[in-house]
């Protein structure tokens, strides 16, 4: 993801430290049920589409405006997936960053998927049976989505995911 003015903001007196930042990614989906997914021009990774909301956005107001800068598919949102703590992230230049990640399921109702931006190096739609190498996270946010289960998934609170 590009970069938001506000967060070089904050790098220039936080340096490389790591950055508490809200996040919003969805499992986008066509007629044909198969996933929208962009190569990263940083990493090389294919994931989901994802971004940061600007101040006062709203999460689903920003992961609409993310998928049509990114892809320019235009989309409509189902319901919310996830809402959960990423693993922290350390980028090519150092900065690092954790997120509080809110994933959405959206349908595509227009547009042709292409790259949009210089965040992607390639954007394709992808059958369920044909994904290329994802992480854990990602696979995870597609298999909710196709769960058909209707319920967020919440993390569990810290106190139970450590074994004392």
């Amino acid at each position: 993801m590009a970069t938001p003015d506000f967060i070089r903001e904050l790098r220039r007196s936080a340096g490389h430290q790591l950055l508490w930042l809200p996040g919003v990614s969805a499992v986008v989906l066509d007629e044909r049920d198969r996933v929208l997914l962009v190569r990263r021009s940083d990493s090389g990774a294919w994931t989901l589409i994802g971004g940061i909301p600007d101040p006062g956005e709203e999460p689903g107001e920003a992961i609409v405006r993310e998928v049509y800068e990114e892809t320019a598919v235009r989309v409509a949102l189902e319901r919310v997936l996830s809402v959960g703590a990423t693993p922290p992230v350390e980028y090519p230049n150092g900065d690092r960053c954790q997120y509080m990640s809110i994933c959405f399921l959206a349908r595509r109702t227009g547009g042709t998927a292409r790259v949009n931006d210089d965040e992607s190096s390639e954007v394709g739609w992808f059958p369920l049976d044909g994904l290329p190498p994802l992480d854990g996270l990602q696979l995870e946010r597609i298999a909710r989505a196709r769960s058909g289960e209707a319920a967020t998934w919440f993390a569990p609170p810290v106190s139970e995911r450590v074994s004392g």
